[in-house]
């Protein structure tokens, strides 16, 4: 009788089941990424669209470095120019930041930021030409256009997403830290200066008077260096391909939705916006096993652990000296030491260093013998040790790594290396106070419990959010209309003006009709008294 009525049960069961889980349907997404560490972040995105079955195009530039022509995630399509992100290219500029780096001293600050400014121009240049190469390329145009994309995701580091996106009409989302001018908050959240601080100043946001100072004044600086060195060049691109009157500025605010690469765990709380969905740690997931071989080395390590030493994937070496000391001083310490490195092998290396062209960076960082992690201090790296809770030695080299460091270093998760005197004696000193101060690691712990501790998986709720702007054709009722307002209006300057000269005209008119009073009294008692 019991499994008569299981059998009847069955299919109405099965009916409902089918009924409530939403219908998805396969979507066609255009990618449009930047190269280097930020394609392995979309990657990841690309990967998961994939898995959910939806149909991906990737955009990618004749000198692409990380992005391969072919992969069973998606179809490429190639353009004929490159886009300034070549390994050719990089390499050598980010050992030129590096020398500059070690010299120390103030003139050597200032070449850095040169150096900088000098670089990035270059980029813009390179990628002007992209932009106009590949939007002048009419054939390939009117196959993008055919194809009928549900959306352009893409990353706005570099504007060439930006501008295709609303050149072919798409709903735009942003897989987003970075924008052209600026961390991605500044570009689309209010921003107070007094609490918000400027990216790059490695300062907190309970600043100091000093600090605020600081902070509006590299602000000017900043958006004045925007306005004459950056601006020019895509607002041109603006009114030649999307329209007259067309600001760059204003383009990128349009996405319909920002994936931030960020949260308030890594980030320090601000003002934000309904179009914001923070993503942090999407890439992040699991350890698996380690192969056999580096179990084994792992293992040896005993009781001392093991520390993981990795700098990215833009700096392959260092300079010879740096290399030398931190191998001499990795060679002193009781534990086993795993180095990703590609450079001159150091010849002070001891038996318990293991370097390596590549090793599995999650996996290791997961690992319950891992103690500490020497890093550059880039985003993706930070992300994951976050996740594993494993603190940081942090070199801080350049782009966003500072800043990116020295938010780890207020929560007490991180300890910094001084690049300029580094030597064998001072990273020693500064490794070991991470390895035995059990308040790194406790504080570590506790921003990766704060991480997990969430309603849905960071990389589930990017994946919802996207197919969201696919069904719904975009996500304008998210979007703030402000940056369609000038400056005076959006900041109540004009509103400000009328309130100030409406009060001075009524306290101006009440001083008149006074003194008016005033003097008609003063007249009589004269008169009376003449009298």
């Amino acid at each position: 009788m019991n499994g008569k009525v299981f059998h009847m049960r069955w299919p109405v069961t099965l009916t409902l089941l089918l009924v409530t889980v939403p219908v998805v349907e396969s979507g066609n997404v255009l990618v449009f990424p930047v190269d280097g560490s930020h394609w392995v972040n979309m990657n990841v995105l690309v990967e998961a669209l994939h898995a959910k079955g939806h149909n991906i195009t990737v955009i990618r530039m004749a000198d692409s470095w990380y992005i391969k022509e072919f992969s069973p995630h998606y179809t490429s399509v190639n353009l004929k120019s490159s886009g300034g992100l070549s390994e050719n290219f990089i390499g050598p500029f980010v050992s030129r930041l590096m020398n500059i780096l070690r010299e120390g001293s103030t003139w050597g600050r200032v070449k850095l930021e040169i150096e900088m400014w000098q670089t990035s121009l270059k980029m813009i240049e390179i990628e002007r030409e992209m932009i106009t190469n590949m939007i002048e390329d009419q054939q390939l145009m009117q196959s993008l256009k055919k194809a009928k994309f549900d959306l352009i995701l893409t990353d706005p580091a570099m504007y060439g997403g930006v501008m295709l996106g609303h050149y072919l009409k798409l709903p735009i989302v942003y897989n987003v830290r970075w924008t052209i001018f600026g961390e991605g908050h500044f570009a689309i959240a209010p921003s107070p200066l007094s609490y918000v601080p400027v990216p790059m100043l490695e300062i907190p946001d309970r600043m100091s008077f000093l600090e605020r100072v600081k902070n509006v004044v590299m602000y000017i600086i900043t958006e004045t260096q925007i306005a004459f060195l950056i601006a020019p060049t895509y607002n041109a691109l603006c009114e030649r391909f999307i329209g007259p009157e067309v600001n760059f500025d204003n383009l990128v605010q349009e996405a319909d939705l920002w994936l931030h690469r960020a949260d308030f765990v890594f980030e320090y709380p601000r003002p934000t916006m309904p179009n914001i969905v923070y993503m942090a740690g999407f890439q992040c997931k699991p350890s698996k096993p380690l192969p056999q071989d580096l179990e084994d080395f792992v293992q040896s390590s005993g009781n001392h652990g093991v520390i993981v030493m990795s700098l990215g994937t833009l700096i392959g070496q260092l300079p010879d000296d740096v290399a030398e000391a931190i191998a001499e001083a990795f060679a002193e310490l009781p534990q086993k030491i795993i180095w990703r490195y590609k450079g001159k092998r150091p010849s002070a290396l001891g038996n318990n260093t293991l370097v390596m062209d590549w090793m599995p960076q999650n996996d290791l960082l997961g690992h319950p013998k891992t103690r500490a992690f020497v890093a550059h201090g880039g985003t993706n790296g930070v992300q994951e040790a976050i996740y594993h809770g494993v603190p940081i030695i942090g070199f801080g080299l350049i782009f966003d790594q500072p800043d990116n460091l020295s938010k780890m270093r207020v929560r007490g998760a991180a300890k910094n290396v001084d690049f300029a005197t580094t030597d064998k004696e001072s990273f020693l000193t500064t490794v070991k106070e991470v390895l035995y101060d059990p308040s790194y690691r406790e504080n570590m712990q506790r921003l990766s419990r704060l991480h997990k501790d969430v309603p849905v998986k960071p990389l589930d709720n990017a994946i919802f959010w996207i197919e969201f702007v696919m069904r719904h054709k975009g996500a304008a009722h998210l979007r703030t209309e402000s940056y369609k307002m000038p400056w005076y209006s959006y900041h109540s300057v004009d509103v400000i003006l009328v309130l100030i000269s409406a009060v001075s005209l009524i306290i101006l008119s009440i001083y008149a009709v006074i003194r008016y009073f005033c003097c008609r009294i003063c007249m009589r008692t004269t008169k009376n008294k003449r009298e």
